[in-house]
């Protein structure tokens, strides 16, 4: 009987050892399932280079460690290189506040369960009351300083995790990456390494990747806040937008509706920038495919905008982008948005591609997306 128990044990252990070393094992193919569209915008011919336009689908659950976030982020580069479009000198673009949503690092997961966002923001109150007053107390003049605060006192570990993400991204592509943005109080970028002050103000911030993984440039910061970003965080200067001179083009990074605006473009007229790339992140209660009017995600773009940016009194006019683009040196343009299930934040954004002042159809998707615009 007893060795009938032993041979029956150890048999069960062998059986267990060969499914967990093949679960193990398992492939990345099956991790990218979420990712419904893969597309080269047009053909790259002799064109030498391309940019690689990324809308990832965002669960509130990507956040609460570093490594699922990474790894989120990592699939969709996966995705790219089994279609080999990431080349020599390729630029990588994720969408704006990919990193915002890392103040929820090491929180429970039944913060999943609250129905809005405003009470989650609560509850993340409550389970860090001594941090958060620690943050508060670092708090300027912002109307809205219980987000502040959050932001304050989530600040190191978001910042390590955004950039240790990005940082190895970049050199495992060899690629250049736009990082999307993330809040972050007063950062500055020393030596390719990126710094904040705790008690200084708020800023959504991007930053631009080599593939050395350190950062190149200054922040670039958003200058033009909607009403409820104006609650807590501070406007950059349109004037200081840079002009990066990167080997395929002088390169020139708008957050958001930045670039609607003509202060921005002062130093994209003076520096000839000729690529302008531009990360975006809008809130709505609709899918995409509830507002998809045609394959032209132009037409599409400008009917979601105008449903979803009331709060700014204005609407994403492309004709308006076009008359701007018309008076620079820019020959290529892409702008991508983030999509997820953010408790009542969703984004329908749909992608924009201009190519020597051509709008190009690009196809919309309610699901992950990638775009390869050539140039």
């Amino acid at each position: 009987m007893i060795r009938k128990f032993i041979t029956l044990f150890l048999l069960t252990v062998f059986i267990w050892l060969i499914w967990s070393s093949s679960g193990r094992n398992t492939p990345l193919p099956e991790a990218i399932h979420h990712i419904s569209l893969v597309e080269e915008v047009n053909s790259s011919d002799s064109l030498p280079h391309n940019i690689i336009g990324i809308q990832p689908v965002m669960d509130v659950s990507d956040y609460f460690m570093q490594t699922t976030f990474k790894d989120k982020v990592r699939k969709y580069l996966v995705s790219v290189t089994r279609k080999s479009l990431i080349q020599k000198n390729s630029i990588i673009v994720y969408p704006e506040s990919i990193g915002t949503w890392l103040f929820l690092l090491g929180e429970k997961h039944n913060i999943i369960e609250k129905p809005s966002f405003l009470e989650a923001r609560k509850t993340l109150v409550y389970s860090n009351s001594f941090d958060y007053m620690l943050g508060y107390v670092k708090t300027s003049d912002e109307k809205d300083k219980e987000l502040s605060a959050i932001f304050r006192m989530k600040a190191k570990s978001m910042l390590s995790a955004y950039y240790e993400t990005f940082s190895d991204l970049s050199m495992e592509t060899s690629a250049y990456i736009v990082a999307g943005s993330i809040v972050l109080p007063e950062p500055r970028v020393v030596d390719g390494k990126i710094y904040i002050k705790l008690n200084g103000p708020l800023y959504n911030a991007s930053f631009i990747f080599g593939p050395d993984g350190l950062v190149i440039g200054q922040p670039i910061l958003k200058a033009f806040l909607n009403e409820s970003e104006a609650q807590y965080m501070t406007a950059g200067n349109p004037q200081d937008v840079q002009v990066f001179n990167l080997p395929f083009g002088k390169t020139a990074v708008m957050l958001g509706t930045d670039n609607m605006h003509p202060e921005s473009y002062e130093n994209l007229i003076k520096d000839e920038a000729e690529i302008l790339l531009s990360p975006s992140f809008y809130s709505s209660d609709k899918k995409m495919s509830d507002i998809k009017i045609s394959t032209d995600s132009l037409k599409i773009l400008q009917a979601a905008n105008n449903r979803m940016i009331s709060e700014e009194n204005a609407s994403y006019d492309i004709n308006k982008l076009l008359r701007l683009l018309e008076n620079t040196s820019v020959e290529v343009t892409l702008g991508v948005s983030m999509h997820g299930e953010l408790w009542d934040l969703n984004n329908p954004s749909p992608p924009l591609a201009i190519l020597k002042g051509t709008p190009l159809p690009l196809t919309p998707s309610d699901h992950g997306a990638v775009w390869s615009l050539n140039f």
